[in-house]
């Protein structure tokens, strides 16, 4: 097994409304990215993908609150560091994020030289106006952006460029994890191809040790990560190679996740799509037993009060699952369908 650049351990969070409830978004969760790995996060909305890529960052923020576990970056604990160590120390340099949407957020009044000024000047306050320029021109160059928009706005870049320079922005620094959240969502098929280029690249040359990709289209992380976990309810249910888990899901909730998309590699012809009844549950008051249990077609009567604990399998028991059911009461189930 390779170095571990980013693990997490039984992490914790919730969000604390402004009515005083508790909303228990990430929940008991654990997984571990290797030096040169790619680790895809698939679920519907609402599970707490995007909750966890923050949670994992550990810079919390009101409503967003730490209870427990623990976050290791090339085996730094930064659970419980002040926030400000965290800004200074740790964005940026040790992790870095690209949020939902990002190619939005970009101050249409600066230049884009002047957003990488900010994040190296952040942590260099000595480095000069010259010596960001070379070092922005030779990344950018590296990627394949022309040095000319460094000087441009962000309204003058199309969607697909504009997200492409946000990434680039972000790994100026050279970060040993990478956490983008549905990097290229709202593009083009064309655009798409030349994010996901662009993100290899960033592997490949050695910016990013270790990425953690967070999409809803799991046939996506099938050509773009190494692993996948899929996660539900503020848990992951199920975990395994991106191969595993797009050909042979064991778990009843990622089987009906790819049940619902076509799989390309596989013929779109004769194909056939089903749902998934129900809607995930409310997460300030979590169920007693399965999460899944009340959307579950495999359901038994101790689903609904006795809570399953994650179960190994596979070759060195390098896959997971959350369920009461063994691999073979579930794969009975399946072929019965």
């Amino acid at each position: 097994m390779g170095k571990a650049m980013l693990e997490v351990r039984n992490l914790k969070t919730k969000y604390v409304t402004r009515f005083g409830e508790d909303v228990y978004s990430v929940d008991d969760v654990s997984f571990k990215i290797e030096e040169g790995k790619s680790l895809g996060i698939a679920g519907e909305s609402g599970c707490g993908k995007s909750t966890l890529a923050l949670s994992v960052m550990g810079y919390y923020f009101a409503p967003l609150h730490y209870m427990s576990g623990d976050i290791f970056i090339d085996g730094q604990n930064i659970s419980g560091l002040d926030p400000d160590k965290v800004r200074t120390s740790v964005l940026g340099t040790e992790i870095a994020y690209i949020p939902q949407a990002a190619m939005n957020a970009l101050n249409p009044t600066m230049k884009i030289i002047r957003f990488i000024e900010d994040v190296i000047r952040a942590h260099d306050p000595k480095a000069t106006k010259a010596e960001i320029r070379e070092r922005a021109e030779q990344r950018f160059a590296e990627l394949g952006l022309g040095k000319e928009v460094l000087d441009r706005h962000a309204v003058e870049l199309s969607g697909g460029m504009k997200q492409r320079t946000v990434i680039a922005v972000s790994t100026i620094l050279s970060p040993k994890v990478l956490i983008a959240d549905e990097p290229s969502s709202a593009l083009d098929v064309t655009s798409q191809k030349m994010v996901i280029k662009m993100m290899r690249e960033l592997m490949e040359k050695g910016y990013i040790k270790s990425m953690m990709f967070i999409t809803h289209e799991l046939p996506l992380l099938y050509n773009v990560t190494d692993d996948i976990a899929v996660m539900y309810a503020g848990q992951l249910v199920e975990y395994g190679s991106a191969k595993e888990m797009v050909f042979d899901p064991i778990h009843p909730y990622s089987h009906g996740l790819m049940g619902s998309i076509l799989v390309p590699e596989e013929g779109t012809r004769g194909q056939k799509l089903t749902a998934i009844p129900g809607t995930p549950p409310n997460l300030k008051k979590p169920p007693a037993g399965c999460r899944f249990a009340e959307r579950c077609r495999y359901a038994k009567p101790e689903c609904f009060y006795t809570a399953p604990a994650e179960r190994m399998f596979g070759e060195n028991n390098s896959r997971m699952y959350r369920c009461l059911m063994s691999e073979e009461e579930i794969r009975e189930e399946f072929s019965h369908e």
